[in-house]
């Protein structure tokens, strides 16, 4: 296999599992399939990581996470 189907297919993998995890979140029905939203909300999470408190809430978020991953296993 050619080294661009090869990262074709890793970045494909990559989207989907993003995906699921917008679904899995419930984002999806929260927010009425909304595409606007869901890119104001991760454009919201994009400037937070920018700012001063990126590794305090990346260290809340990942903990938030491990437990949803915890529960659903």
């Amino acid at each position: 296999m050619r080294d661009w189907q090869i990262n074709r297919r890793t970045r494909t993998k990559q989207l989907i599992e993003l995906g699921g995890l917008v679904q899995k979140a419930g984002l999806i029905e929260l927010t009425d399939d909304d595409r606007q939203v869901l890119l104001g909300a991760f454009l919201a999470i994009a400037a937070k990581l920018q700012g001063e408190e990126r590794e305090q809430a990346l260290l809340l978020w990942r903990r938030r996470g491990k437990r949803a991953f915890q529960q659903t296993e």
